[in-house]
């Protein structure tokens, strides 16, 4: 039995791998997911490894806290993803850790259009960008995010850490703030994630 939330994450992650192991890529990205499968069926699930991304985070010390079916998993959803998404505070002093540690895995931004965007700390302080890197690519989206109505920078403060090997500390939303997070998007794949969150 898994119950550690790391390795809840590592092994819904090979899974992820093995089930798109002979799957060829479609050009499908995670912006063009369908709303009730999710991203696990997008090319983002090809190669899917959340950890080295996560592991550079921790590296260069910023606190970006793991939102979306990520999270999920972590909290025990049995639901599988192919993307990464992170909720960090947006402050402009913390930009150039978080511009430090894209840039370590070789990730490359881009606005919500898919415009292409400079791997410049000015270019993460955006409400969203977007973001490709070996193994991972996702959102990195800030409290300034239009969310429904919710406050997601609240969510910041409430968030858990997970330790992992090697004193690995991965921060990532409380499940009852996802189940909130899941019901203002309101897609079906987040209603039925927030009932399976529920129960």
């Amino acid at each position: 039995m898994i119950d550690e939330p790391l390795d809840r994450l590592r092994a819904a992650a090979r899974r992820t791998r093995e089930l798109a192991l002979d799957r060829g890529a479609t050009g499908v990205g995670h912006e063009d997911a369908d709303d009730d499968a999710g991203t696990i069926g997008t090319d983002g699930a090809l190669g899917f490894d959340p950890f080295p991304l996560l592991e550079a985070l921790h590296r260069h010390r910023v606190r970006a806290v793991v939102i979306g079916q990520v999270a999920g998993i972590m909290h025990g959803s049995a639901e599988l993803t192919g993307d990464l998404d992170l909720l960090w505070d947006g402050r402009p002093a913390h930009a150039p850790a978080l511009a430090g540690a894209f840039a370590s895995v070789g990730a490359r931004l881009a606005d919500e259009t898919g415009g292409p965007l400079p791997l410049h700390p000015d270019s993460l302080l955006r409400p969203k960008t977007h973001f490709t890197s070996p193994g991972a690519g996702g959102d990195c989206c800030t409290p300034a995010l239009p969310w429904g109505g919710l406050r997601v920078g609240e969510c910041l403060d409430r968030a858990l850490t997970a330790t992992g090997p090697g004193g690995l500390e991965v921060h990532y939303v409380s499940r009852e703030d996802l189940i909130r997070m899941r019901r203002a998007l309101g897609r079906p794949k987040d209603l039925r994630r927030a009932a399976e969150l529920e129960a």
